[in-house]
């Protein structure tokens, strides 16, 4: 099949385009482009493995207890690639959510796999993608723990936001104020503050109870750590 230019680019700043030529080459031929409107699951946990590249969008990768409740284990945006650790281990208690209209490309699992078993370069390659998710995964943890106000307000409500969030519909969070300085660790007019500076940058709609975000990609990229993990 013949592959866009998005897709081409995508490949190029993933880890995909270190990949030995021949590998890439069929991996772009095997795979498909799919839309996703915001608010669809896209992977359910202990489903088949899957592994996609994201071409745009964002997405949401979350656990979710037997209680119901849940909890945002990674985001992941464009030149992504999701599900390279259960092509490698299995199956995993993990969902996915788009939270913007996205475009993903489906790769083939077997033949990345093969690939793997085959070519030193290719699993090693995986190993280092591998490597990089842990990595992103204490930066998160970092955020949780020694993040600015900032930055664990702009995670609480992606993560609120998204697990209220149903297809097709805006991402809100249903949260008040005090509600939200109790979920940071931090008081009602410094969280105002930092609505405030989010709101005047175009990122997000505020009322009494409710966070309305216009920009997840921006307020994702607000949650990063300013601890230099």
């Amino acid at each position: 099949m013949a592959v866009d230019r998005d897709v081409e680019e995508a490949f190029q700043r993933s880890f995909l385009g270190g990949l030995p030529p021949e590998v890439t080459a069929r991996l772009r031929s095997e795979g498909e482009r799919i839309e996703y409107p915001a608010g669809a699951t896209i992977y359910r946990a202990r489903s088949d493995p899957m592994a996609i590249l994201v071409v745009s969008g964002l997405f949401r990768v979350y656990l979710t207890s037997l209680e119901g409740r849940q909890v945002t284990v990674r985001y992941a945006r464009a030149h992504d690639v999701l599900g390279i650790a259960v092509l490698v281990g299995g199956p995993a208690d993990v969902s996915v959510q788009a939270l913007d209209t996205s475009s993903v490309f489906r790769i083939r699992s077997r033949t990345l796999t093969d690939a793997g078993r085959r070519d030193a370069r290719v699993a090693w390659a995986i190993a280092e993608e591998l490597n990089r998710r842990l990595y992103a995964s204490l930066q998160q943890t970092a955020v949780n723990a020694f993040g600015t106000v900032r930055e664990r307000v702009a995670v609480n409500l992606l993560d609120l936001a998204s697990a209220q969030m149903h297809p097709h519909s805006d991402l809100v969070a249903n949260v008040s104020q005090q509600e939200l300085a109790d979920a940071v660790g931090s008081v009602r007019e410094v969280v105002a503050r930092v609505l405030r500076d989010l709101r005047a940058d175009g990122i997000v709609e505020t009322s009494s109870d409710s966070v309305r975000i216009l920009d997840a990609a921006r307020l994702h990229d607000e949650s990063r750590s300013s601890t230099g993990l």
